[in-house]
């Protein structure tokens, strides 16, 4: 049973991540890559506000905008490839990229992102089957506030992972919550 959902979990987090790459695409032809521009920080906050709605919509909080939690994790997703991506390059004063080359550091993040997910999968078995999707939003929340906490530090660590570890695991959180809204 285990391969069975480890096949199905490869063949949903392609969908959800080719979906995600449609998005930013789009959003990249009306934007071009002004997001360079942001620091960490900024999109650590973009996420945190991203998964503050998601847990509005769980908390069933009256909604004035129409947009359900699925949109809001393809955002998240998409914010942390943006995260890995300005860990490795470093922000800039103004974009500096362009289609070419935004999508090839999209495809390798993802790349890398999904490799950590099958080796977390093969050696978890595959537990976030059994979380709630609220349980997801809870962990997104606290990986938030471990990520202020590293910078609050000089992004050092003692023992933990750093930021690029915690935009990886925000990331398939997401895409795992995905699966589990869409089952």
């Amino acid at each position: 049973m285990l391969k069975s959902n480890m096949e199905d979990t490869k063949s949903q987090y392609h969908k959800i991540i080719t979906k995600s790459k449609e998005i930013f695409i789009h959003k990249n032809s009306d934007y071009g890559s002004s997001w360079r521009v942001l620091r960490i920080i900024s999109l650590i906050d973009q996420i945190n506000i991203k998964a503050q709605r998601i847990r509005n919509l769980q908390n069933n909080i009256n909604n004035k905008i129409d947009e359900d939690q699925i949109a809001e994790f393809y955002g998240i997703i998409n914010y942390s490839i943006m995260g890995l991506i300005q860990l490795k390059k470093g922000v800039v004063d103004e974009p500096d990229l362009n289609v070419d080359q935004i999508m090839k550091l999209y495809d390798k993040n993802v790349k890398e992102t999904y490799e950590l997910m099958l080796n977390k999968n093969h050696d978890y078995g595959e537990a976030w089957r059994e979380m709630e999707v609220v349980s997801l939003t809870d962990i997104i929340i606290q990986k938030i506030f471990r990520m202020k906490s590293i910078l609050a530090n000089d992004g050092k660590t003692n023992v933990s992972e750093g930021l690029d570890a915690n935009f990886q695991d925000i990331l398939n959180y997401s895409v795992f919550a995905q699966i589990l809204l869409k089952e």
